[in-house]
């Protein structure tokens, strides 16, 4: 039997990577030592089909093409030092829209405080934007340096941008967060002097925890701290669609999920939510509201697989 890509998915394939590159860092971004510093890199890809909702306006897809480069800066507490886009496109789109693209890119570095520096265009079926951003940190925040005991908290609510993609109105903060999403860059260079570890959630949280879990190490996440709203259970039931699956297992919030040992807590300058624990369970749990423990699937969005 021959195996595709759809076999094995997003995650193995870059596995694979990186087992065949003694460069790569298995972590948020690649580092890379620059003087007595390091240089933070990452690239992302965003195709029009797959990453950007009917609805979401062109100048909003350019500034998530920025979003989603820097929030995996932010996940490594780096300054942010210099963005790259490649844009491929359609050569019937309409020149305007090509504009309101370039706007909503330039905004986004605006934002951040991460300078465009190059890129390069090309002819596609549809619009495709890889955005590379580029930062500096001397002590890079990794994703797995965390210890037993440590706090495991968030920058932010989770799950809104998932409820967001389903809900038709869009005048509500569900739907800003799905389609003008940003990312934490302020909060990641706080987090890097006081944080045990750090990545960002674009998958899932259910992802993510499983993507920073090391052997031996488990994690205990409980429910009543997610701070889950009374309004956003009712939309979900509404919609027929589970409110833990929604936060667990979409993604596209942008926020970032780190660990912090107790005594440092108090020392955090920003808003933040605690969630759980890190444990030597070796398993990765959620406590229920009613008390009940139950695993955490490994789900989330994942390309070639997902449907």
């Amino acid at each position: 039997m021959t195996l595709k890509v759809s076999d094995i998915g997003e995650k193995e394939l870059v596995r694979y990577i990186i087992s065949h590159s003694r460069s790569i860092t298995p972590d948020d971004t690649a580092i890379t030592e620059l003087g007595s510093t390091n240089l933070i890199s990452t690239t992302d890809m965003l195709i029009q089909s797959r990453h950007f909702p009917e609805n979401m306006s062109y100048f909003d897809m350019g500034f998530k093409a920025v979003t989603v480069n820097v929030s995996d800066l932010a996940a490594m507490g780096a300054e942010p030092l210099g963005f790259l886009l490649a844009i491929a496109m359609p050569k019937d789109l309409k020149l305007t829209h090509f504009k309101e693209i370039i706007d909503g890119v330039l905004k986004a570095c605006i934002y951040y405080g991460i300078p465009l520096i190059g890129g390069d265009t090309n002819e596609a079926d549809e619009i495709i934007i890889t955005g590379t951003a580029l930062g500096l940190a001397e002590k890079p925040l990794m994703k797995d340096t965390y210890e037993k005991g440590d706090l495991i908290a968030i920058t932010g609510d989770i799950g809104l941008a998932a409820l967001g993609f389903e809900l038709d109105t869009l005048d509500n903060i569900y739907a800003k967060r799905a389609l003008k999403p940003k990312a934490r860059i302020e909060e990641g260079l706080i987090l890097r002097d006081i944080a045990t570890s750090a990545t960002d959630i674009t998958d899932g949280l259910a992802s993510e925890l499983y993507e920073i879990k090391k052997d031996g190490f488990g994690f205990m996440i409980y429910e009543e701290f997610l701070g889950i709203s009374d309004e956003y259970k009712e939309l979900s039931d509404q919609l027929n669609l589970d409110y833990l699956d929604l936060i667990f297992h979409v993604g596209e919030d942008f926020e970032l999920l780190f660990t912090v040992s107790k005594d440092n807590l108090e020392k955090l300058p920003i808003d933040y939510k605690v969630i759980g624990e890190v444990t030597d369970s070796d398993v990765i749990e959620l406590t229920l509201e009613n008390g009940f423990v139950e695993r955490i699937e490994n789900r989330g969005y994942e390309h070639y697989v997902s449907e």
